[in-house]
């Protein structure tokens, strides 16, 4: 691995951020300014946007036969977004959790997170596999735009409006600005995927380590950072609903649309590695379903839940890296993790549960 590999991998980053960011920046912009509400900009199109490095390097990873990066990428980014994105978020301020979110939105980050290991049972997610999760991707888009038109909640309109409403004048040069965003944005992306790819193989080739574990890492990091940007600055501005928001319909997007893409247009379709099916789709099983008795616990994420998830994250990610490098520790690190850790953990959110039930009660 020499100098320029990574120089190329943090430029490949950088403009999938600075991309994403201008895509994100025109799309909303001109929705806002052609009357399209302001939650429904932040529900479809932003959530569009801060998940377009995972399409643009997973799209790019596909057509150049690297398909171990695109599944890592998408696995890898899920369980990023609710344990170090959510985690962050959480500690900067205890987030407001909706409804909606624990009763529908939250469930289906599950049902595809499943779907996606049935999918993934015989090695491999093909074109059909792709095809199945495209159109769920388009139903739930669907779903979101007639939700949103339904919301009463006043804080929550009132908070996606102050985000994403409507603040130019609507003149051909404001139309041009934003479309001359979401056209470098674009480009950007595009460009930031290959480098990123290309810098992420060379890494890998350098320390041995397979493409899944580097799209786990590096690239899922990489590209989760808009969603991170996006989280953490509304948890700072005290609009909680959007920050956990973003994160759960990023994560079903990823799956349902960048998965999906992914599959219909890699040729051979992508190769689910065993270690993969065995471990870190599991992993972003049980991240999806932890969400649903934290969210619940008087629909709140409170900061020591935030510091769990953060805990969490940098265990997984100590497991990869010692599995990585095959280190004798690794077999003890799991033991830990499985018979002390976990247990623990569960009984925790047990207790927060019964007690949010019996505050419910009174």
């Amino acid at each position: 691995m020499s100098f320029t590999d990574i120089f190329i991998l943090l430029v490949g980053l950088v403009l999938l951020v600075a991309g994403a960011e201008l895509l994100v920046k025109g799309a909303s912009r001109l929705a806002a300014s052609v009357g399209i509400p302001p939650l429904i900009v932040g529900l479809t199109i932003v959530a569009y946007g801060t998940s377009a490095p995972e399409l643009a390097v997973s799209i790019q990873s596909g057509l150049s036969q690297q398909a171990e990066i695109a599944l890592g990428n998408i696995v890898g980014s899920n369980i990023l977004n609710v344990l170090l994105i959510l985690g962050i978020s959480a500690l900067i301020s205890p987030l407001i959790v909706s409804q909606q979110l624990v009763r529908l939105d939250v469930p289906i980050m599950v049902g595809v997170s499943f779907l996606t290991l049935l999918f993934s049972l015989d090695g491999l997610i093909n074109s059909s596999d792709g095809l199945v999760l495209v159109l769920g991707g388009i139903c739930y888009t669907l779903f979101l735009i007639i939700q949103g038109r339904k919301e009463k909640d006043v804080a929550v309109q009132a908070e996606y409006q102050k985000e994403y409403g409507s603040r130019d004048q609507t003149t051909l040069k404001t139309w041009l600005v934003n479309l001359g965003f979401i056209a470098i944005g674009l480009v950007l992306l595009v460009g930031g995927s290959r480098l990123l790819i290309n810098g992420a193989i060379a890494i890998a080739e350098a320390f041995q380590a397979s493409q899944l574990v580097i799209g786990l890492t590096i690239v899922a990091t990489g590209t989760s950072l808009p969603e991170l940007a996006t989280s953490a600055i509304a948890s700072l501005r005290g609009e909680r609903d959007i920050a956990v928001g973003n994160v759960v319909g990023s994560n079903i997007f990823n799956i349902l649309l960048v998965l999906g893409v992914a599959g219909v247009i890699t040729p051979t379709g992508i190769d689910v590695n065993l270690s993969a099916l065995r471990f870190d789709i599991p992993v972003m099983i049980a991240v999806a379903i932890a969400c649903l008795p934290i969210f619940a616990t008087g629909n709140i994420v409170s900061r020591w839940e935030g510091g769990l998830f953060l805990g969490y994250y940098v265990a997984y990610t100590t497991y990869l890296i010692l599995d990585a490098a095959k280190h004798e520790n690794i077999e003890a690190f799991n033991s830990v993790l499985l018979l002390v850790v976990m247990p623990l953990t569960v009984l925790m959110l047990l207790i927060a549960s019964w007690r949010a039930s019996k505050r419910l009660r009174h």
